[in-house]
């Protein structure tokens, strides 16, 4: 069966763990979810068809940019949270 998948979700939470690891913030499932959402609402969405998990675009040629914008939106999310959680 295929899916119409948003590839930038993986990216965000492929990258979430590394990113809050590094920063003194409250990692608890509110706050977390909070800042794929923020994350992900200010990053461009890259639709990819997918079957059974399986990527079926040629995403990997711009994955680097991809992660480095992820990461950096991240951070700005995590931050933002911080200053004032909704927890």
């Amino acid at each position: 069966m295929l899916e119409i998948k948003n590839y930038m979700e993986e990216v965000v939470f492929n990258h979430m763990d590394k990113v809050l690891n590094n920063m003194e913030i409250c990692k608890c499932e509110k706050c977390r979810m909070d800042i794929a959402a923020i994350a992900l609402n200010n990053l461009p969405t890259k639709y990819v068809v997918t079957q059974k998990g399986e990527l079926y675009s040629k995403v990997s040629t711009l994955l680097s940019q991809f992660e480095v914008d992820a990461i950096t939106t991240i951070t700005k999310a995590a931050i933002k949270i911080n200053e004032n959680p909704q927890h």
